[in-house]
């Protein structure tokens, strides 16, 4: 069995991830920020395996940086960061469950309006 880290350790909290996530919502489309409300509400739960911390990390640490394969200010220039996103996302959808997907509806719905 994978080591999980133990639950009195810090879940992902970065905290220009929720700057960047605002700042860059309507440029950046619902689907990038859908992909990275899941991951983050996935890194938000008790005992997932190291990987899985790790990977959901390294994703979303990515699409903050200030570093990015194709700059964020060219056209297209986000479709590494939903590339990455999408990639985490694949891996973890095992982790995803109906609690998630409210809790991703739900900002979804604050951040973009009622659909």
């Amino acid at each position: 069995m994978p080591p999980c880290i133990p639950p009195g350790r810090a879940p992902f909290n970065h905290p220009g991830f929720w700057r960047t996530l605002w700042a860059s919502a309507k440029r950046a489309g619902r689907p990038l920020i859908e992909a990275s409300l899941l991951l983050y509400y996935v890194s938000q739960k008790e005992h997932l395996p190291l990987w899985v911390r790790v990977l959901i990390s390294s994703a979303l640490l990515y699409l903050i940086a200030p570093i990015d394969a194709i700059p964020d200010l060219l056209p297209m220039g986000l479709g590494d960061d939903i590339a990455v996103l999408s990639a985490a996302l694949a891996s973890v959808a095992a982790y995803i469950d109906d609690g998630i997907r409210t809790q991703v509806a739900n900002t979804l719905r604050d951040l973009f309006g009622l659909d």
